[in-house]
C-alpha cells in the first residue's frame, strides 16, 4: 500500500494522530503495551512484533495493527526501520 491510501484508510478508521516512527539497526524494546490502538504501514525497513509465543515480520509495504493494551515486543532489523503509524 502507498502513503496517500494508508493515509486516507487511517482518517476512514478514525486513526487522527499520526506519526512517523524510525528505530535504530538491529533494536529492540522489550515487553510494553500502549494505551492506544495503532495501526502502521512499514516506509523502510522490518519489524519482527512478537504477541505472546507469535510473532510476526513485517516489511516495506506492509502494515500492521495493534489494539489497546496488547502486550508485544519489537525487534528491528538490520536496516532499522521508518513506518506511518495512527493511534487512537
Amino acid at each position: 500500500m502507498h502513503r496517500d491510501e494508508f493515509l486516507a484508510l487511517l482518517s476512514s478508521e478514525g486513526f487522527h494522530e499520526v506519526a512517523t516512527v524510525t528505530r535504530d539497526p538491529n533494536g529492540s524494546l522489550d515487553v510494553h503495551a500502549h494505551p492506544f490502538e495503532a495501526k502502521a504501514l512499514i516506509l523502510e525497513g522490518d519489524v519482527t512484533i512478537r504477541t505472546g509465543d507469535n510473532a510476526s515480520t513485517y516489511r516495506t509495504g506492509d502494515i500492521f495493527h495493534l489494539a489497546t493494551n496488547i502486550e508485544h515486543s519489537e525487534q528491528y532489523g538490520p536496516q532499522g526501520v521508518s513506518y506511518l503509524v495512527g493511534r487512537k
